[in-house]
């Protein structure tokens, strides 16, 4: 699975990068607020992971190891869901671009939760005889290149004032 720090990594990037001004929020109000959600988001999804990669290991039967992952990814949708609705709350920042910034933040979260939500129902639905694993894996890799494909495009983006903001709020360190 694709590493929440390399998320947090795209995220800034494209704050790095983020360039029509708006009447919404300050940049480091936004920057606070979207720190805010992506934070615990960050560390849930860590939790989610690890755990996911135990249960990849553990020596349980298919059945447990099935009820766990779907239990486990429907965990990461959820916490998904709630960054992006929490994302989408902060509005959109009163920067050059602000709204394809705000818009590609929950844009991104919307196609993590979804492809979280694919892994769930994809498991939910595996038999657990002895191709389980096997079929597993193959849903882990989906997950993966549909976890990959939501990654923001920066290529356009462009706001010194975000990058500042990202810097200097507290609750982006």
């Amino acid at each position: 699975m694709r590493s929440p720090r390399a998320v947090m990594v795209a995220v800034l990037v494209v704050l790095a990068l983020a360039g029509c001004g708006s009447d919404g929020p300050a940049p480091r109000a936004w920057a606070a607020d979207v720190c805010d959600a992506l934070g615990p988001w960050r560390d849930e999804i860590d939790t989610l992971t690890s755990g996911t990669e135990q249960q990849m290991t553990a020596k349980t039967t298919p059945a447990q190891a099935k009820e766990n992952l779907v239990r486990l990814l429907g965990g990461a949708e959820q916490a998904s869901e709630k960054a992006r609705g929490l994302v989408e709350q902060a509005g959109v920042p009163a920067v050059d671009q602000g709204a394809p910034v705000a818009s590609g933040f929950v844009g991104s979260l919307a196609a993590v939760r979804d492809a979280y939500g694919k892994a769930k129902r994809t498991i939910e639905g595996l038999d657990t005889g002895p191709k389980f694993y096997d079929e597993v894996g193959a849903a882990v890799e989906t997950l993966n290149k549909e976890y990959d494909a939501s990654a923001l495009d920066t290529s356009k983006l462009n706001s010194p004032e975000l990058v500042r903001a990202f810097d200097e709020v507290p609750e982006c360190r």
